[in-house]
């Protein structure tokens, strides 16, 4: 009777899963479907140059026309952003640690996190290109220096409120320092640190985007750049919609993953 009661539960929640996913199709089809559409009327209406502001078919024909450099272009963005967003986690992770494990290591790593943030991307691109040259490295380093505040503050929030109940009753079984971290502190982090990477995923982009802009020889930024250098707007629209189309499946394929992680998230 157990079986069959477990079996019915499990096939409820699939179907609710299936039907939550179409729901989330739907939805992003009829937004984008709203949003080219406005895009259309506000090209037709006030009648704007294609070298202002192309229209949604011309985007379209350049995405198929190009697809190749497109392409080529979007995966070196991608790779600079999932290098940028496991150096930034794993940094993250590390820091907030060093903080909850070292007490009196805090005073002197907050300041470092705050100054990360404090110091616009822009000021700290071009120095990393100094050091790390014009390749990849620097644009991964900018996406894990942009990510990395949100990162480590989720994790060491999440680790240092740990509920009192479960502490006490480690405790009492005997646990040592060690034990309670790895079965209860990190665990009971864990719903917290995923928003922190939810943001991460936004947000990495930006750091590798703003490296290419900087300095590079590929990228969607990079591309951009040539684009607009030589008015082909067309291209530079195609661009930055595959980078959103980028950013938007990264965070939503992240969502379900940490939702599978991490099942007990939203208990």
């Amino acid at each position: 009777m157990s079986n069959i009661t477990t079996t019915i539960a499990s096939t409820v929640k699939q179907e609710g899963s299936k039907q939550r996913s179409i729901a989330l199709v739907v939805r992003m089809t009829i937004s984008t479907l709203v949003i080219f559409g406005l895009w259309h009327s506000i090209v037709v209406v006030f009648d704007v140059p294609s070298f202002i502001l192309p229209a949604p078919l011309e985007v379209l024909s350049t995405l198929v026309e190009r697809y190749e450099v497109l392409l080529k272009h979007s995966w070196v963005t991608a790779q600079e952003i999932l290098l940028g967003l496991v150096l930034g986690l794993l940094m993250g992770t590390f820091f907030a640690l060093q903080m909850l494990l070292f007490e009196p290591l805090k005073r002197w790593l907050l300041p470092i996190l705050i100054a990360s943030q404090a110091i616009p991307v822009f000021a700290i691109a071009p120095i990393l290109m100094l050091w790390l040259g014009y390749g990849m490295a620097s644009k991964v380093v900018m996406a894990a220096i942009i990510i990395f505040f949100p990162v480590t503050t989720c994790c060491y929030d999440g680790l240092r409120n740990t509920p009192a109940g479960y502490l006490d009753l480690a405790k009492t079984m005997g646990a040592n320092k060690w034990q309670i971290l790895r079965h209860i502190r990190l665990p009971a982090a864990l719903p917290t640190l995923a928003s922190g990477v939810r943001v991460a995923v936004v947000i990495a982009p930006i750091g590798a985007v703003v490296g290419e802009w900087v300095g590079s020889s590929a990228g969607l930024g990079y591309l951009m750049l040539q684009a607009n250098a030589r008015m082909i707007i067309d291209e530079m629209f195609a661009a930055l919609f595959i980078l959103a189309a980028l950013s938007v499946s990264l965070y939503f394929v992240t969502d379900r993953l940490l939702k599978k992680l991490i099942p007990w998230e939203s208990q």
